[in-house]
Order: structure tokens, then sequence, then C-alpha cells
């Protein structure tokens, strides 16, 4: 199944964030008025890694997520598809390892991680339901899969208010502090197409997941979604 980037290739995606990389933690902290700190740690109490646990966390971007992980003992991959990224979390964070690589066709061998997380990236997977089986592929059995995405609002009222936040105020903001603020446009379009809660888990599920559940972040701005490989 297509994802909400299916309007883009994967290289003009990974383009579009190559773009971004050098102001991208900021502007992320300035559009979700700080709250993507607090779905980071919820990430993490998710996960709840032991030390020595190996972590593949996709869509990594500079890294930003993957330090929490260190912080708890577990050996963390990095990896994403933008070199400009990566290239930029380099710099800042020249000991994480991080690795180059596309969630459809993931560089790692069978079975070699203990977890899989994947935060505000899946959506930008033309084909995520293969991204999801391919996660699968090298999760360890009794492996977990943990995917922090945005999502649909659950109170109508707030779901109204926070869809005209999107379409007008946040490329507004996007403007002042971006450094390429029209991947923000392009941000606001596909958080709007991307699946409900329940559609998501369903197709988790469809990949080859199981125990799959989610939980609510932000009246429902965001998702976790939470599953194991049996």
């Amino acid at each position: 199944m297509a994802g909400a980037g299916m309007d883009k290739q994967p290289q003009q995606v990974a383009a579009m964030f190559d773009k971004v990389a050098a102001r991208y933690d900021v502007t992320n902290d300035v559009l979700s008025l700080g709250q993507d700190r607090r779905w980071r740690r919820a990430v993490v109490a998710a996960v709840d890694p032991a030390p020595g646990q190996r972590i593949l966390d996709l869509a990594a971007g500079t890294g930003t997520s993957s330090v929490p992980f260190v912080m708890r003992g577990a050996l963390v991959v990095p990896c994403d598809f933008s070199v400009g990224m990566l290239t930029v979390g380099k710099r800042e964070r020249p000991r994480l390892p991080f690795v180059a690589g596309d969630a459809v066709r993931l560089p790692f061998r069978d079975h070699t991680f203990d977890a899989v997380t994947i935060s505000f990236g899946l959506r930008n997977v033309a084909e995520y339901a293969a991204a999801l089986v391919e996660m699968l592929r090298v999760t360890r059995f009794g492996g977990r899969l943990l995917v922090c995405e945005f999502s649909r609002p659950t109170y109508p009222p707030f779901r109204k208010v926070y869809v005209e936040y999107l379409v007008k105020a946040l490329p507004a903001i996007a403007t002042q502090v971006s450094s390429n603020p029209e991947s923000y446009v392009y941000l606001a379009e596909s958080i709007q197409r991307w699946p409900g809660q329940q559609q998501l888990a369903d197709e988790i599920a469809a990949a080859g997941w199981g125990r799959v559940e989610y939980r609510n972040l932000s009246g429902g701005i965001v998702a976790l979604h939470r599953a194991t490989r049996l």
C-alpha cells in the first residue's frame, strides 16, 4: 500500500529532508510547541530497552531520537535514507553508528534486533506496508516494534482546530524557523492523508506482527503503535 508520501518518489523525499537537515531539530521543537520531547520520552518508555539490547532506530534523522536509547544502555543503530540528515547527525553525535538505509530494503540480516522503532517516518515511506514486513524480517522472535506517528485527534472540535493549524499556521511558522519552509507544506498534507489509529493497527497486523495495540498522545495528535514478533 502506498504511503502519504506517494506523490513523491523516494529520491524526492530524501532530497527534501536533506534541505531541512540543518535546522530540523529546532524546527520540530517549535512546530510541536515542545511536545516532541514528550513524545520521544513516551517512545523510549514503550520500548523499555534493557542494557545491551540491539535497537534499530529508523528515520532517525540527526540521531535525536537515538540518544535516549544509548542513555539506557542499549546498542542503538540510527538509520535514515537522507544523507543530509546523516551528515548533520554524524557531525553533532560522532559516536553514534549511523547507517544509510531505505525502510523497504534494510541493510541488515534477519533477526538482528530486539526492537525496531520509527518515529514520524513511516508516513514518508511510499510503500509503508512493505516496510512493516521488512521491519519484521530484521526483528528477532519476541522482539518489539514501536511506531510513533501523527494521527487523528479524537475530540471532533479539537480536530477541526488542529487541521486549521496544519493548513495555515504550520507553513507560516516554518517560514520563520526552517531552512526549507516548502517542505512543511508537504508535511501538513501528508499528516492529513495518513491513516487513523485503528487502520494503521490493522495494517501492522496484516504485515505479520502480533499483539498490536496503540495509545494516543496529546489527544490523538500522535499515536504510539506497539507490536511483537511472535
